[in-house]
C-alpha cells in the first residue's frame, strides 16, 4: 500500500512467455498489493509462466483484443478492491521500476491518472522506437493537444495508471476492444475533468516486445483522429455516442475465468 491505498498492477498479456518473468522480477513488490495478468488466448506458455510466478491469472477462452483484455484486467482489479491500478505491458518495453512513483502521484491525491511518457526526456528514439512511429506519435499528440487544450507529451503509451473512481465511473464497457481503447479511455478521462499527470519513462524496442504492424498503426492513427473529432464535437454541445454520458460502465459482476486459483466470481 501507499498512503493506505491498495495498489494493483494489471498486465494485459498475449504471447508474453519470453518477457513476462523479466517484467515481473523488476516490480517492487513491497509497494504492490496484487498483480493480475489476463492472458488473451495466447498460443504460448504465458499462463503457465504466470502460474509459476504465483500471479493471479485470468484466461480468455477466445481472443478478445487488446481493449477487451484491458476491460477484463480492470474488472478484476476492481473486484480485488484496488484503489490505484497500474497497467503495465508484460513485454518488458517499459520499466516496472516506475510503479511506486506513478502510484504515489495518485495515492496522495495529486492526480487521477498518470501516464509514463516515452517522449519526455527524448528516450523514445534512444530506446529504438522506429522513426515512422516517433513522427506519427508526435503528430497525433500535437493534434490531440490542439483539440483538447491539454499539453501532454504523448497519448499513446502502454504504461499508465488510474484511480478506482475513474474505472468505476467512466463508460469503459462501450469503448473499443481494439487498440484504440487506450486513446478513448484518455479522451474520456480528460472530457470528464480528471487530472492526468506524466512521468518520464525510458523504453526498449526489441524483437520480443509487442508492437502493432504498419497497417494497424495507420488504422490506429485514423481512429485517433476520429476520437479527437468526437471529443471536440461533444464539447461544443453535439450528441456523440462516445461522450454523451449514457454509456455502460464496467460490469464487475461478470464472471472471470481464473486460471491458478479456485473458480471465482
Amino acid at each position: 500500500m501507499i498512503n493506505n491505498k491498495k495498489i494493483v498492477v494489471i498486465m494485459p498479456a498475449y504471447n508474453a512467455e519470453k518477457t513476462l518473468e523479466k517484467t515481473y522480477n523488476e516490480i517492487y513488490q513491497n509497494f504492490v498489493d496484487e498483480i493480475i495478468l489476463v492472458d488473451d488466448f495466447s498460443e504460448d506458455a504465458t499462463k503457465e509462466i504466470a502460474k509459476k510466478l504465483d500471479i493471479t491469472t485470468i484466461v480468455h477462452e477466445n481472443n478478445k483484443g487488446y481493449g477487451g483484455n484491458q476491460k477484463s484486467c480492470y474488472k478484476a482489479a476492481l473486484k480485488a478492491g484496488a484503489d490505484i491500478v497500474i497497467m503495465l505491458h508484460p513485454d518488458y518495453q517499459y520499466t516496472p521500476k516506475l510503479i511506486p512513483a506513478m502510484a504515489s502521484m495518485m495515492a496522495f491525491g495529486e492526480y487521477d491518472a498518470v501516464i509514463a511518457s516515452r517522449m519526455l526526456g527524448h528516450s523514445a528514439l534512444k530506446g529504438g522506437m522506429p522513426l515512422y512511429k516517433y513522427i506519427s506519435n508526435r503528430f497525433l499528440t500535437e493534434f490531440e493537444n490542439f483539440v483538447t487544450g491539454q499539453k501532454l507529451s504523448e497519448y499513446h503509451t502502454g504504461f499508465r495508471g488510474f484511480t478506482r473512481e475513474i474505472l468505476e465511473k467512466l463508460p469503459l464497457e462501450d469503448c473499443s476492444d481494439d487498440f484504440i481503447f487506450d486513446n478513448q479511455m484518455l479522451a474520456l478521462t480528460l472530457y470528464n475533468g480528471y487530472r492526468i499527470g506524466e512521468i518520464s519513462c525510458p523504453t526498449k524496442y526489441f524483437k520480443e516486445a509487442s508492437s502493432i504492424n504498419f497497417f494497424r498503426s495507420c488504422k490506429y492513427g485514423l481512429e485517433v483522429l476520429l476520437v479527437s473529432l468526437k471529443y471536440r464535437l461533444s464539447k461544443i454541445g453535439l450528441s456523440v455516442n462516445l461522450f454523451n454520458g449514457s454509456g455502460r460502465i464496467l460490469n464487475t459482476d461478470e464472471k472471470l475465468n481464473y486460471y491458478n486459483i479456485r473458480n471465482s466470481n
